[in-house]
């Protein structure tokens, strides 16, 4: 039986329906707002793998061609693999549903959401959200609370519930929050250097909004929800816990205060060898559970160790920022390199300077559109020690790139004033924790080696949390293990000013705004840290671009001489091209762009362009060819394609009985215009020069 609850959010309705379509799914939803409409799917597996000690979550987000009218484009005509937004929108998904299902819970579950109709005015992601939490509500898989999801911007100082994609054109803050009835456990969006007091206030605002989200799941899991199955703890052996206790923990204690990643690790490796050995004669086949327990026993003494000694297991405090080191210039071929190392973790960035002609193009559910900045994120498997194939960026270096990418994209010039598609590369050569905010950092440098005019640096910071019934610690600047285990992964950027992007996941099932505003606090202190050091190294972009940059001159000529200076066939400019070098890029509206290396070789291309542009003026001189004599006077090609007469009678100051006495073809000759008719026919007078040279 179809079922149907509604909320108005920011005078738009949202509507979400169950049990008229996709009856076989375990649990499925459609979710709608204006004309844009999304189905929300979630399976379960049967069985699960008795060895099996993970919860393998599998989400998946597709925007379907059909939804905007349009028809894929490429030879099969048909939806391929996933783009960086539908990747993007799944990552979201995933880390919001994920902490809120029960712990020891291993069955394979798979959320497929599907964007069936586009609008192209409101984004369906944050439906995706909402629909897959109402999916899984429904269902009988133990997944015990729903979580509602909203998209938060600001205009004129006015917060917008999910605003349309025009609105977000105007909007400084595109923030999108999900959380619980009480909580909030995922943020993610990005700034125009907004403050953190006008950052929380957003988050403070969404959250209200999310409560009417969740009202509505409440209602419609009152109406069809099923059962929940209930979740069996894995089997535990008390005795094994003792053993594996009883011969590790010292051991586990020793490797926790071990400051190098390698040094622990290996410690902790040997540990487990050594307490397997020792102990599967007497527990055989338990391989899974020792592992299990030692890294319990790990996490318990690594918290307990944050909480109560006030000390990490680098030896730090917890608002502490291990040591950086910031290079530029480090490439010498490159537009602009840098690297930047924090601890054990250093990013290899790049920025490459490029034209028009390098812009990404985009074609997607809101139309097609192009990218003149551009962040690309590497994970090679060498940076973290280890051996696997590469086959193309993953959903974790797209979803870290597209962070880095929001992060700096506030403060690069606007095309109008730096006409150039920017690449920034980053690759991470180590990595010990929160590489992004590498990347973040690392990028900008790179952006001021290349002398891009960036409006101010951009630096990032990666916040911890450890929280247990009584205490709570903040950690700053975390590594790799205290992000696996702990209980929050709280990445901000900005620049002196203020925030630009922030992404938040949590692995319990929420955090209250207070605790937030503390984190939000701490991440300004250790950006400001880290923007000192980067400013040590260069606190401005270079006064000039690189020598192997391109320059670009931008000219604007009317869109009717278009055609003029592209030629029959594109002869024209093909010739302009190959005698210049230069690349050229002519746009509709009669904006052209040049680009060269060599300035020379742009400003003749430049030249021979504004020849075939520019308009015959009455009473300028010219320099022009003899194309034809006649016997009442000489045409000569003053501007390429246009040529005027100069009748016999102003050819010279005296008397001239033949032209040919004067001029042949093929002279260069300078002229004046005198007059140009009602036809548009051109008067020249060489006499009138000589006039011009006397008063001179």
């Amino acid at each position: 039986m179809a079922e149907r609850v509604e909320v108005d959010l920011g005078g738009r309705s949202l509507i979400i329906e169950t049990g008229k379509v996709a009856k076989q799914s375990h649990g499925a939803a459609t979710v709608r707002s204006g004309d844009t409409i999304i189905l929300a799917t979630v399976v379960e597996a049967k069985q699960v793998d008795a060895e099996q000690d993970f919860f393998p979550l599998f989400v998946d987000y597709r925007e379907k061609a059909y939804a905007a009218g349009k028809i894929p484009g490429g030879f099969f005509k048909r939806e391929g693999r996933p783009s960086e937004k539908e990747i993007v929108s799944a990552r979201l998904i995933d880390r919001s549903l994920r902490p809120l299902f029960p712990e020891g819970y291993f069955n394979e579950v798979q959320i497929m959401v599907m964007v069936l109709s586009s609008d192209q005015e409101n984004d369906a992601d944050v439906l995706g959200l909402v629909g897959a939490s109402a999916a899984l509500g429904i269902s009988s898989i133990p997944f015990y609370e729903p979580i509602g999801a909203v998209r938060v911007g600001r205009i004129n100082n006015r917060f917008i519930i999910n605003p349309l994609f025009s609105e977000l054109e105007e909007s400084e803050m595109n923030l999108v929050v999900a959380g619980t009835k009480d909580y909030i456990n995922m943020v993610e969006g990005g700034c125009q250097e907004v403050s953190e007091e006008d950052l929380l206030a957003a988050l403070e605002f969404g959250h209200e909004k999310i409560k009417l989200t969740v009202e509505i799941q409440e209602q419609l899991l009152s109406r069809c929800g099923k059962p929940k199955r209930e979740v069996e703890p894995p089997p535990k052996n008390p005795e094994l816990k003792e053993a594996v206790t009883n011969l590790a923990f010292e051991k586990i204690k020793e490797a926790n205060r071990t400051p190098d990643k390698i040094e622990r690790e290996n410690k902790l490796d040997e540990l487990l060898d050594s307490v397997t050995l020792e102990l599967l004669e007497k527990f055989p086949e338990s391989e899974n559970q020792i592992k299990a327990i030692l890294q319990e026993l790990e996490k318990q003494d690594m918290r307990k160790m944050i909480l109560t000694e006030g000390k990490r297991v680098d030896g730090r405090d917890i608002n502490q920022i291990r040591p950086i080191s910031c290079e530029v210039g480090v490439l010498p071929r490159t537009h602009g390199s840098a690297i930047f190392t924090r601890g054990q973790t250093q990013s290899l960035a790049v920025a490459t300077l490029g034209t028009k002609i390098d812009e990404q193009r985009v074609d997607d559910l809101e139309g097609e559109s192009s990218k003149s900045y551009m962040l690309h994120y590497n994970f090679p498997p060498f940076s973290v020690g280890e051996i696997r194939p590469i086959r193309g960026p993953g959903r974790r270096e797209i979803g870290h790139g597209a962070l880095a990418e929001r992060a700096i994209q506030p403060v690069v010039p606007k095309e109008e004033v730096f006409p150039y598609t920017i690449r920034i590369v980053s690759d991470i050569l180590e990595s010990n924790g929160s590489s992004s905010m590498a990347t973040v950092c690392g990028g900008t440098l790179s952006l001021m080696d290349a002398g891009v005019p960036i409006k101010a640096p951009v630096a990032g910071v990666a916040l911890g949390l450890i929280k247990d019934e009584e205490k709570v610690a903040i950690l700053s600047d975390i590594l790799g293990v205290e992000d696996h285990l702990g209980d929050m992964d709280f990445k901000v950027t900005g620049t002196r000013k203020g925030i630009t992007a922030f992404q938040m996941d949590l692995k319990m099932a929420g955090i209250d705004l207070n605790l937030l505003n503390q984190a939000l606090k701490r991440a300004k202190e250790g950006r400001l840290h880290v923007l000192d050091i980067m400013e040590q190294t260069i606190a401005k972009p270079r006064p000039q671009l690189s020598a192997y940059a391109p320059r670009i001159i931008i000219l604007k000529v009317k869109p009717d001489k278009i055609g003029e200076i592209i030629g029959p066939g594109g002869k024209t400019i093909r010739g302009i091209i190959e005698q210049t070098g230069a690349k050229i890029d002519i746009e509709d509206d009669g904006s052209i762009f040049i680009a060269s290396v060599d300035q020379k070789a742009g400003e003749l291309a430049q030249e021979l362009i504004l020849k075939l542009t520019e308009e015959p003026e009455i009473g300028k001189e010219y320099t022009g060819k003899v194309k034809r004599v006649t016997a009442f006077g000489a045409f000569v090609e003053i501007l390429p394609g246009q040529d005027g007469l100069v009748h016999i009678s102003e050819l010279d100051t005296r008397r001239v009985n033949r032209v040919e006495d004067v001029l042949n073809v093929g002279d260069e000759v300078k002229v004046k215009i005198i007059g140009i008719d009602v036809d548009g026919k051109i008067k020249l007078s060489r006499k009138a020069c000589f006039a011009s040279q006397r008063r001179r």
